[in-house]
């Protein structure tokens, strides 16, 4: 009796002594992406710019002097023929009278040597001059006419640069830059003001190098501006610039908005998007969703058993955005993060990255 009550005490103290019956783990979660599902699909890519008029243009006077008067300012609308500025109309009008006092001496020279060459015209009719006198006369004559086409030729001249010391434009604009006050002397040619067309308008971007040859001349967008949200305006590519800008190696692109209106003003910071087409055979991946393998690059997939395998694809183009993949099969599962850490066959719970708990998974 007592060496059972005994065997009975040693089992429960050895039973109390023993630790916790051990918990299963479960399996830890993986972020992954379905190929083919609506995160894998073409995203908009969008730039941002500034809303330029198609015809634009610095104007100037074709004349230096002092600028004396600008009747506009920056905003103003102007009309054809409106005199927008004035240079000091005082050297130009002294000019043009000098001219005209040219033409008038020129026009006695020409009387005097008409009158010269029909006196002696006469003269050797009767054999009182010799025929060398009269040719003399002719000669004077026609020196004398060519004079006088020469000085109308430069009154005509000065006649223009007067009319030049005002600054007019030929359609109708808007103001968009001052580059001169009152008081300022410009040289010829200088710019003075800068005149854009508001009929054409159109939206300017830069775009890197690594996308420039995803756009071409008629590409179709959408455009926004950020003061108008809510209005979306189509638009096409007109022109990309055939060379990249020295200092920021992206490419000037315009892009046209043929119904644009007062809710797209010039100078307004617009949005730009064009829709991303991708190969069916090609998907744009993470840079941590690829990793290398015996020299391969590879993704890991999880499969149909939620358990992980390596897969070597085809890493055509590695971008800003991600890897451009291929030999990825619709509906495959890929781990985008952590894969340095993954191993073949482990159980997994996959986490899609559209899934509401995604932004926990990826902490």
């Amino acid at each position: 009796m007592k060496t059972t009550l005994r065997a009975l005490s040693l089992a429960a103290l050895l039973a109390g002594c023993s630790g916790p019956a051990p918990i299963d783990k479960p399996p830890r979660a993986v972020l992954v992406r379905t190929i083919g599902s609506a995160a894998s699909e073409p995203q908009l890519r969008v730039y941002t710019g500034e809303v330029r008029a198609r015809h634009e243009a610095d104007i100037g006077f074709r004349i230096g002097g002092k600028l004396v008067e600008r009747n506009v300012d920056v905003g103003a609308r102007v009309r054809p023929g409106a005199v927008l500025a004035r240079l000091d109309p005082q050297d130009v009008r002294l000019a043009e009278q000098a001219a005209a006092a040219q033409v008038s001496a020129a026009e006695a020279e020409v009387a005097l040597a008409r009158a010269e060459f029909e006196r002696v015209q006469n003269l050797h009719a009767r054999n009182f001059v010799s025929a060398s006198a009269l040719d003399g006369r002719r000669t004077a004559q026609q020196a004398a006419e060519a004079r006088l086409r020469q000085a109308r030729a430069q009154l005509a001249t000065a006649g223009n640069q007067a009319a030049y010391a005002a600054l007019s434009v030929a359609d109708e604009g808007v103001v968009t830059a001052a580059l001169a006050e009152a008081g300022q002397v410009v040289a010829a040619g200088q710019p003075v003001l800068r005149v854009a067309r508001p009929d054409e308008r159109e939206i300017l971007i830069h775009v890197p190098e690594g996308r420039i040859a995803e756009l071409q001349p008629g590409s179709p967008a959408a455009v926004r501006a950020w003061a108008n949200p809510a209005r979306t305006y189509a638009a096409t590519v007109r022109e990309i610039a055939p060379a990249a800008d020295v200092a920021t190696r992206s490419y000037a692109v315009r892009v046209s908005v043929a119904e644009a209106d007062d809710a797209l003003p010039l100078g307004a910071t617009a949005s730009v998007a064009f829709t991303e087409v991708h190969d069916a055979a090609q998907t744009i991946l993470p840079l941590a969703a690829v990793t290398r393998v015996d020299g391969r690059a590879t993704v890991w997939v999880v499969d149909e058993a939620s358990h992980l395998a390596p897969l070597a694809v085809d890493a055509r183009a590695f971008r800003e955005d991600g890897v451009v993949v291929g030999g990825l099969a619709a509906g495959s599962r890929v781990v985008l993060t952590g894969v340095h850490r993954l191993v073949a066959g482990e159980t997994v719970r996959a986490v899609d990255e559209a899934a509401p708990v995604a932004l926990d998974v990826r902490k």
